[in-house]
Parts: structure tokens; C-alpha cells; sequence
């Protein structure tokens, strides 16, 4: 008997899974991961995907076997989950401020190779003194974070993030690592020279930055950031070492609003994840109801798309249910919708289990590994 709110089996026809779930297609998946190591390889850098996207152990391990470095993660939690998984090197690629946390870091970093980042001083001494009370020889990578125009977190570029650097090089249990240079909120810039100009800017005050540090006698080795709106822009630049792309697995409907140079829509990646849906009410003509409301998916970034039925619109949402405009009365109730997101980071996090299906049937169930870990 299938267990409770378990969607699917493997082995079972994809019209025959439950709804509303997460299906993720894994031919589509897997060329996305493809396509993007291979760029990364042609231009020099190196790739670390940002496990906040899917929050899987084995997607993670998936991207690491066509060459990625290691993952990204945001709290330390979800990085605990990734190295349970299998994931041997992390980047907390932010700040971890509270002391319980700092402790868990420094634990984790006698299981893995762990970094994290900094843009306090009061924090690199906290940090480092984790690290000294653990088993001897544990060591944590610090990269300084420098605000490259997101306004958020980060030091200033050049000396203040010099004089951090410092701080970390001078503690014994630490080692400075490099810069993390995340121009965020330029990711879903829809124009692509508005987009341009604002990575103009980072790659200027990070190049500027590595070059005060080279004189400093602390060269980077590394110099993160980039994202699936931008990579292509800072692996140009010849100052970044490392791309931290992460909705390019996934894609949403909000990423491909972005454009391209030509204007033209941002297509390299493909939808592989699909909120699966069913309609359950047809009343009237034109209209219909599908069962994936707001507990089933994100719209920060806008309502989902309907993949496949371009005059199919969904409209509104509500706590279980989806409005959709249906001019052609095309819908049926029963029918089976795939719906593309509009922003896949929180809408994938929304599931406890992710159905991975390739020629029309199920072929894996992929916990999300990190759902819940926001500590």
C-alpha cells in the first residue's frame, strides 16, 4: 500500500501520480546541469551551485559528478544536510552570526571542507575561536563579502574589506579565502544592459578590491559570486573565479522573462521542475479550477505558467485552489496540468518529496534534504 502522502511509486505512469506534487524531469534536468559545467569548464571557472535551489543531497551530487566544486548553502543547517548527503565541500555563503550556529559550523568543518563568510570583524574573532576549541587542526575558509551594489550584506570594497582580510589571515584556526562578490539584486534585471551596467559595476569594485589585497601580500584565491541571470557576465570578466549559479536546474517562469542580448528570452536552461496538477472543477465555460493553490507553490515572482497550453492562464490562487482562464474549453475535469513556477527556490522547498520522471514514468523520489533548515 503507498504510504500516506507519498505521490508516487517508481515504475507508475505519470498520469497516475497523485496531485498537487513536484515533478521534476530528468532529461531536462540533467542536460541544464551538462550545459552549464561545460561553459564553466570552456571559460576557466569553476562552479559551486547554490544548494538553496533545490535543497537536495542528491542533486547536489549530481552537478558534482559533471564537475561542480562542491554547493553553496545559506544557513548552516541546510549545509549539515548537504554533508550528511555526501557533499564534501561547502560554502556558507553567508554571514552565521549566532553563537550556537558559529558552533555547528565549526563542528561540521571536521567532517567536510566548510567556508563561510564574513563582513565583521566582531564575527571573524567569534568564528575563529569556534574553530580553535575544536579537534586540533581544524581550520574554516573565510571569504570576506564586499557589497559589489546589492545594498545588503557585505563591506565596503577596497579597504574595509583589507582590513578585514587581515583580521582573518592573523587567526591561527582561519584562513582567508577569497571574496564573495553577489550582485543579487541584478539576477532578474530584465534588460540585459540595465543588467550589464550593474555587473559593470561589480566586477569593477571586486578587480579593484583583489588588486589592494594582491598589494597587501593577500592575493584571493578565490572570487565568488554570479548567479543564472548573470554568470555569463562575470565568467567575461576574468575577475571571477567561480560562478554560484543555482535556478539554472530548475528554471522558473520569472527567469525566463529575462532577456537576453538580442532581447531575446533567456532560453539556454530548460523547465525541469513542474508543479503537477489536476482540475478539479470545470462549472463554466472558459474557466476552470485546478487543485495547486498557495500551500503548494510561490508567488513571490508571480503566478505559474501552464506548460504546453499557451491559451491556458492561471489566474488566481488561492489557500488549495488555482483559477484558470480557459477561452477554448479545453480543460476537462480530471485533466492534468504541468505548472511551471514562478520562482522555483520557494516553491521547491514547499515539498517533502520530489518525483523524478523520464518517458512518461516515475523513475525516483527525491526527498528534499534540506527542507525545514533555515537555522
Amino acid at each position: 500500500m503507498r504510504e500516506l502522502n507519498r505521490p508516487a511509486e517508481v515504475g507508475m505512469p505519470m498520469e497516475d501520480v497523485d496531485t498537487p506534487c513536484l515533478l521534476v524531469d530528468l532529461d531536462a534536468l540533467e542536460r541544464n546541469i551538462a550545459r552549464l559545467a561545460q561553459y564553466a569548464s570552456q571559460h576557466g571557472v569553476r562552479l559551486r551551485p547554490h544548494a538553496k535551489t533545490h535543497k537536495s543531497a542528491d542533486i547536489a551530487l549530481l552537478q558534482m559528478a559533471h564537475g561542480a566544486v562542491g554547493v553553496c548553502c545559506q544557513k548552516v543547517s541546510e549545509a549539515e544536510a548537504m554533508v550528511r548527503g555526501g557533499v564534501r565541500d561547502v560554502l556558507v555563503s553567508n554571514q552565521v552570526v549566532n553563537p550556537r550556529m558559529i558552533d555547528r559550523l565549526a563542528a561540521l568543518a571536521g567532517e567536510a571542507r566548510v567556508a563561510v563568510c564574513v563582513d565583521n570583524e566582531a564575527n571573524v574573532a567569534a568564528i575563529a575561536a569556534a574553530a580553535a576549541a575544536q579537534l586540533r587542526g581544524t581550520r574554516i575558509d573565510v571569504l570576506v563579502e564586499i557589497d559589489v551594489g546589492a545594498g545588503r550584506c557585505g563591506v565596503a570594497p577596497g579597504e574595509e574589506a583589507v582590513a578585514l582580510a587581515r583580521r582573518v589571515a592573523a587567526a591561527p584556526s582561519l584562513r582567508f579565502a577569497g571574496l564573495q562578490a553577489y550582485q543579487g539584486s541584478a539576477q532578474h534585471v530584465r534588460d540585459y544592459h540595465r543588467r550589464k551596467a550593474l555587473i559593470d559595476t561589480a566586477v569593477k569594485r571586486t578587480a579593484g578590491t583583489v588588486e589592494q589585497l594582491a598589494s597587501a601580500g593577500l592575493p584571493p584565491d578565490v572570487i565568488t559570486g554570479a548567479g543564472t541571470g548573470t554568470y555569463e557576465l562575470e565568467a567575461a570578466s576574468k575577475v571571477y573565479t567561480e560562478l554560484q549559479c543555482g535556478s539554472y536546474v530548475f528554471m522558473d517562469a520569472d527567469y525566463q522573462r529575462v532577456r537576453l542580448a538580442d532581447d531575446q528570452p533567456m532560453d539556454t536552461f530548460e523547465n525541469s521542475l513542474f508543479l503537477y496538477s489536476m482540475i478539479m472543477s470545470k462549472t463554466r465555460p472558459g474557466r476552470a479550477v485546478c487543485d495547486a493553490g498557495l500551500k503548494a507553490h510561490s508567488v513571490d515572482s508571480g503566478l505559474p505558467v501552464v506548460h504546453d497550453l499557451p491559451d491556458v492562464t492561471y489566474t488566481q490562487a488561492s489557500d488549495e485552489h488555482g483559477v484558470l482562464d480557459d477561452p477554448g474549453d479545453t480543460l476537462k475535469l480530471g485533466d492534468r496540468l504541468r505548472l511551471v513556477p514562478g520562482h522555483c527556490d520557494p516553491t521547491g522547498y514547499l515539498a517533502v518529496l520530489r518525483v523524478g520522471v523520464r518517458n512518461g514514468r516515475v523513475e525516483c523520489l527525491w526527498p528534499v534534504s534540506a527542507r525545514g533548515m533555515v537555522l
